[in-house]
């Protein structure tokens, strides 16, 4: 079937590129190395003229061939291209957001092949502590258009820096971030922590798990600033070999997480049962969260897939620019 739109989701360190079909099916998926940080810099052609721009560049590469076999078909980007180091700033939009908020506000840069490329916006939270994201806004709406009655329910985006979302009648209405997955790999990698760590490439599910329970524990209470410590001391007592040690820290800071996270959602939600949780991202990484969750008492945890490709196909319809659809999707 005839492509119709072309999604990316462009990011800090890679590119992925969809090619999806009239109900928003992805008939091709492509994955580059070649984030906004690492851009091409080899010089090469593009129509007929020598381009060294990284972001045409890494454009031509990841979907030169889909526009000349699909001419006119419409470009989408999200994430960090539409940030202040992108290839056009996408200034944010404040909370509540909306499908029809985030699509009406695309920015658009027009490419060396004459093809717009339309940057969704990213999301900023205004309060004491503002908070923002870029991509995440498009994951969530994916899961909203394609789960409904989510009013009580959360949607968490584990990874570097992990998102937890709320949202209320279509609206994105209040999220909240966490450095975990950032700062486990500074633990890890620049800490006296790594000295004694040796990563094995196998998951050791046990490891994992007492390190949640010692975040989600009376000693837990001190905070991880001072339970990172036991990962070195369990190890010098012999309690944790060196091949347990990244995992028994993964699952100390991600209990922590889930467990301030918990006690949030108890003190706003009182004696109502805990909400039930969509995670989206990483399959492995998302089973790490919801062992975790399951731990802190949270039951009712899915896996959410393609809602990156499902938030761009409607946000792209939504913005107008799938004129030539022939399928409702």
């Amino acid at each position: 079937m005839q492509a119709q739109l072309i999604a990316l989701d462009w990011g800090t360190t890679s590119l992925r590129a969809y090619l999806l079909g009239p109900a928003g099916q992805v008939q091709n998926m492509r994955s580059l190395a070649c984030g906004i940080m690492q851009l091409p810099t080899a010089t090469r052609h593009i129509a007929g003229q020598p381009c060294v721009d990284g972001f045409e560049l890494a454009f031509d590469e990841a979907c030169g061939d889909w526009l000349d076999a699909n001419p006119g078909i419409p470009v989408i980007a999200c994430g960090m291209v539409g940030s202040a180091q992108g290839w056009r700033e996408a200034p944010y939009r404040t909370t509540p957001a909306s499908l029809k908020a985030l699509s009406t506000a695309l920015q658009t840069v027009r490419s060396m092949r004459g093809v717009d490329v339309h940057i969704v916006p990213g999301v900023i939270q205004h309060s004491t502590l503002p908070n923002v994201m870029r991509g995440e806004e498009t994951q969530v709406l994916g899961v909203m258009h394609s789960q409904p009655n989510l009013n009580d329910c959360l949607i968490g985006l584990p990874g570097s820096h992990s998102k937890w979302v709320q949202v209320q009648d279509g609206y994105l209405v209040h999220f909240d971030t966490f450095m975990t997955g950032e700062l486990y790999a500074a633990a890890c990698e620049h800490t006296i922590l790594g000295r004694t760590q040796q990563h094995s490439g196998q998951f050791d599910g046990a490891a994992f798990e007492r390190g949640v329970r010692v975040a989600l524990s009376p000693d837990g209470q001190l905070g991880p600033l001072s339970t990172l410590f036991s990962a070195r001391t369990l190890g010098l007592t012999g309690q944790l070999t060196p091949t347990q040690q990244p995992d028994y820290v993964s699952g100390l800071l991600i209990g922590h997480e889930v467990s301030a996270l918990s006690r949030a959602v108890r003190q706003c939600r009182g004696d109502k049962p805990l909400p039930a949780i969509i995670l989206i991202g990483n399959a492995q990484l998302c089973q790490r969260y919801q062992r975790a969750l399951n731990t802190c008492g949270f039951a009712d945890v899915s896996q959410a897939e393609q809602a990156t490709e499902q938030g761009l196909w409607h946000l792209a319809k939504a913005a107008g620019l799938l004129h030539h659809t022939q399928t409702e999707g």
